[in-house]
C-alpha cells in the first residue's frame, strides 16, 4: 500500500506503484481498460470500437497484460480479453474524483499535459493563478 512514510529514502518501494500508474498512463490504454470493464473483446472487436490499428492495439494490451491488469482466452483462432482486477475500475473512479476536485490543472500541467492539446495560454494563465 502506498502511504505516508518518514523514510523518504525508500523509493524503491514505490517502484511498483509507479510501473501500475505508467503502464495506466496512456489514453489509449484507459480507454481499452474502460472498454473491458463493460465485458470481454476480441482484438478485431476492441479495433473496431475505438477506431485503432490491430498492432496498436494489440501493442497497449500487450502492455497491460505485463501489468498484469488484463489476460486473454483463446476462442478459437481469436483471443478475447478480460480485465483481470475488476478493482481497477475502483481506482479509476477516485482518479476521476481527483481530476474534477483539480479542475484543469492536472491536464494543464506543463510536465505532464499532452502538448498537442494544450492551449499554451491556458498554461501561462494556470502558472499566473498559482503565484
Amino acid at each position: 500500500m502506498i502511504a505516508a512514510s518518514p523514510d523518504v529514502s525508500g523509493r524503491s518501494e514505490l517502484a511498483p506503484a509507479g510501473a501500475l500508474f505508467r503502464g495506466l498512463g496512456d489514453p489509449t490504454r484507459l480507454a481499452l481498460v474502460r472498454r473491458l470493464a463493460s465485458g470481454e473483446a476480441r482484438v478485431v472487436d476492441l479495433c473496431t470500437e475505438l477506431g485503432l490499428s490491430q498492432s496498436t492495439v494489440s501493442s497497449h494490451l500487450a502492455c497491460l497484460r505485463e501489468c498484469g491488469l488484463v489476460d486473454y482466452r483463446a476462442q478459437g483462432r481469436a483471443s478475447v480479453y478480460h480485465l483481470t482486477r475488476p478493482e481497477l475500475m475502483d481506482l479509476l473512479a477516485v482518479a476521476e474524483g481527483l481530476l474534477a476536485a483539480t479542475g484543469n490543472a492536472v491536464a494543464l500541467c506543463p510536465t505532464y499535459a499532452d502538448p498537442t492539446t494544450t492551449d499554451p495560454t491556458a498554461v501561462a494563465m494556470t502558472k499566473e493563478n498559482a503565484r
